[in-house]
């Protein structure tokens, strides 16, 4: 076996994370208006959910996470052909994204980001991705992704080490 590959995640933004989907905050909305008789500000996303395909239909859920042992290490990736697939953190707490470009999966290109509490993330259709990885301590998500018929989730176990150096 070959030595395991270090990466090191980058702070999420909205330029570096475009080629696997869209960043969902405040800061990355694309419009700001304000509703409701001036009492709510509403933060338009460039994100659109692509939830349809075969049949499918939106699905909102939470999902818990638990964090992974130390050293983190990735041993298995995903991806969703039918779908994106939306999180947003509802624990105030960063959380890893660990993602890899759409097309046959190589491991080579995987990358790393650490997202904010207040940053969400949707992955575009197709997009190979790590589950969810909370930090410090089991996160909540609110989850926007698809129900319906088809087979919507591929994965892949990787065959080298990798693992994510999380800066302390």
């Amino acid at each position: 076996m070959s030595q395991p590959r270090v990466i090191t995640p980058a702070p999420l933004c909205a330029d570096a994370f475009a080629p696997f989907g869209d960043v969902l905050s405040i800061d990355a909305a694309v419009h700001t208006h304000t509703i409701n008789y001036g009492q709510t500000l509403r933060f338009e996303s460039a994100a659109v959910p692509d939830l349809s395909a075969q049949g499918g239909a939106p699905a909102l859920s939470i999902f818990r996470s638990t964090p992974l042992p130390a050293p983190l290490t990735i041993k298995v990736m995903e991806r969703h052909p039918l779908s994106s697939q939306a999180f947003y953190p509802l624990s105030n707490r960063p959380y890893l994204v660990v993602v890899a470009p759409k097309g046959v999966f190589d491991a080579a290109h995987i990358r790393a980001f650490l997202a904010a509490p207040d940053q969400g993330v949707n992955y575009h259709t197709g997009t190979w991705h790590h589950y969810l990885l909370a930090l410090d301590a089991p996160s909540d998500f609110l989850v926007i992704d698809r129900t319906g018929p088809g087979p919507d989730c591929d994965e892949v176990h990787l065959q080298d080490k990798i693992i994510v150096d999380i800066p302390s």
